[in-house]
This record gives C-alpha cells, sequence and structure tokens, in this order.
C-alpha cells in the first residue's frame, strides 16, 4: 500500500506555498541557510571545506584541473532527461554545476547529524553504516561485482567498498561534475592510505561512469550487487520504475538490488511541522511521488521476489530483493 508522509492537508499547503515563485526561492534559500548553520554547529565548516576542495591542495588552477577531469569523465553524447534539468537541494543547476557537487559531503553531514542524539558529524557515517549492517546481514554470499546507481561524489561507493573490499565497483551518475568530485576524493584516499601505511591497498579501483540509471549501457547480468543509496527520493516515478527495470537487467539471477532511502511511513515526516515540510519540498521536487509509490509492489513488477524491508535509522529503511 502506498503512504504519505504528510496530512493531505499539510501537502496540499505546502505544495500551494511552493507554486507562489517568490516564496518558493524564499524557501530555497532558508532551507540552504539552514544547513550551512547546521554543519557550522557541529563542526563541519562547509565553507572552508568547500574551498579546500576547489583549491584541490595546491594543484593548479580550478578552472584547468577541474575542466580537464570534467572532460574526461562526461559522455558527451548523453540526453539528460527533462525529470533531471531542475532545480534541485536548493540549486537553480540542480546536479549540474560545480558548486553542488563541492557541498554534497557536508551537506549529507548537515542533513544526516540529528538522526541519532549526539551523533553530530558522525550521522552520515553511521546512516551508511546502518545500512552496510543490513546488507551484510541479509546477503548470504559478499558480493563481487556491485553497481552504485546515483553514487554522487562517491561517498556510497567508498563505503561499499570499505564493506566489501573484494569486489569490483562500478559507480554510476547522471551528473558529470558529481562523478569528477568522486574521482578526485577516491585519488586522495588513496593516496592518504599509501602515506600511513607500508603496503599499498588491494582494494580493486572504482570505475566512475557517466550515464542515466534507467539506461546504464553496461552489460547485461554483470553484477550480483545493485546498489541505489539515498535516490530514489529524488525521482519521479516513471525514473523510478525504469531503474527497478534496468536494476533487474544488470543482475544476475539471484543477484540482489539494495534501495536504502528515507521511509514515507516514519513518524519524523508524519509529524513534521508545516514550515519544516515546505522547506525540505522546496528543496526535493519529486518528494510527493516517492512517498506515494509503492516500491515493494514496483520491484516485484520488475521481476524481484518480495523485497525484504528493514528500518535502519529512525527515518530510513533498505529495501533488498533478489533477482528472479
Amino acid at each position: 500500500m502506498s503512504t504519505s508522509a504528510a496530512p493531505n492537508s499539510l501537502t496540499w499547503l505546502a505544495n500551494g506555498f511552493l507554486a507562489i515563485k517568490p516564496l518558493a526561492a524564499l524557501a530555497k534559500n532558508r532551507a540552504r541557510t539552514m544547513m550551512i548553520e547546521r554543519a557550522e554547529s557541529i563542526g563541519v565548516y562547509w565553507r572552508d571545506e568547500v574551498q579546500r576542495l576547489k583549491a584541490r591542495a595546491g594543484e593548479s588552477p580550478f578552472s584547468e584541473q577541474w575542466s580537464h577531469d570534467l572532460a574526461d569523465l562526461q559522455n558527451a553524447d548523453l540526453s539528460y532527461p527533462d525529470y533531471y534539468v531542475t532545480s534541485f537541494h536548493a540549486y537553480e543547476e540542480g546536479n549540474l554545476g560545480w558548486q553542488p557537487a563541492m557541498e554534497v559531503e557536508v551537506a549529507a553531514k548537515a542533513v544526516h547529524a540529528r538522526i541519532w542524539p549526539e551523533a553530530g558529524a558522525q550521522g552520515d557515517a553511521q546512516l551508511r553504516q546502518s545500512y552496510h549492517d543490513v546488507l551484510k546481514a541479509n546477503l548470504a554470499t559478499a558480493p563481487t561485482n556491485i553497481v552504485d546507481l546515483g553514487c554522487g561524489v562517491g561517498m556510497s561507493s567508498e563505503t561499499l567498498q570499505g564493506t566489501f573490499p573484494d569486489a569490483q565497483l562500478t559507480g554510476v551518475d547522471l551528473s558529470p561534475y558529481f562523478l569528477a568530485v568522486a574521482q578526485y576524493r577516491q585519488q586522495q584516499s588513496v593516496r592518504a592510505t599509501a602515506a600511513t601505511v607500508s603496503a599499498p591497498t588491494s582494494s580493486p579501483t572504482i570505475h566512475w561512469y557517466h550515464a542515466a540509471a534507467e539506461a546504464t549501457g553496461l552489460p547485461q547480468g554483470q553484477f550480483d550487487l545493485v546498489s541505489a543509496c539515498l535516490m530514489f527520493h529524488e525521482l519521479p516515478q516513471v525514473a523510478a520504475i525504469a531503474i527497478l527495470q534496468e536494476a533487474r537487467r544488470l543482475l544476475q539471477p539471484g543477484g540482489h538490488l539494495a534501495i536504502m532511502d528515507m521511509n514515507p511511513n516514519c513518524e519524523t515526516f508524519a509529524k513534521m511541522p508545516p514550515f519544516v515540510l515546505t522547506l525540505l519540498k522546496s528543496t526535493e521536487p519529486y518528494l510527493d511521488e516517492y512517498f506515494s509509490l509503492d516500491i515493494a509492489d514496483a520491484c516485484r513488477t520488475a521481476g524481484f521476489a518480495p523485497p525484504t524491508v528493514v528500518t535502519n535509522s529512525p527515518r530510513h529503511r533498505t529495501l533488498i530483493a533478489a533477482a528472479i
């Protein structure tokens, strides 16, 4: 059964507010300000962290280095789906720009800081660990070939690699800007590890791939785990259903799909004040569609066994389904 995260009156109120463009812009600016303030309050110095990323530890000028990486990773023939070319997370350019790409990590730490009391800046890491704990508890065999759909700047891919160090990982995202940051973050991580250990790390290198999650172009049946971490709430239902179908195509029989995302049925969303709901929806254009999607039924229709659903945080759930 599909479920709405808030009473209809609150949804109507929030949607009516956001339909007025000046008020929507005000809500987006306020949401962004609140995230930056929250980050600073927990010791994540948003502006400083972004500036360090821009500077790339003293490498050559920003425009040269980042533009070179972008050109290397970008699929110039890719056509962006209409749903993606819109404002996300209070950025008018959505995910197709350097500013959103360079603020993903600090924003995630700010947004997830209050999932658990006193978690602070470790809330994001704790959330991802809770997801991986569910994976390890429900997968009888460790996966050896993983595709991470909607990998963003690589935070989910890196933590999956840490959980399954012998697996080959492919990170797929529609934003080449995000992928350029993901590649740089990985390079920095490898350098930091090499500087602190006597022997080189044996983990395979993550392959970053610029493509739509609903049409990756990757070989059929290549993977034994398809992971989507915090992606589905950013999708209209037509795209979500297409991605489930693509996930089934990518999986070997008996492989698994794993989705970790917001839990529409949790008390946090049901009791959310209208003002906070409005701020949230101002940054997430497809939230209503996500909350009303019966994702378990959509998985079954796409060719998966009835999924296992586990609550892995006070406001997140993990869904695991085997390909049949």
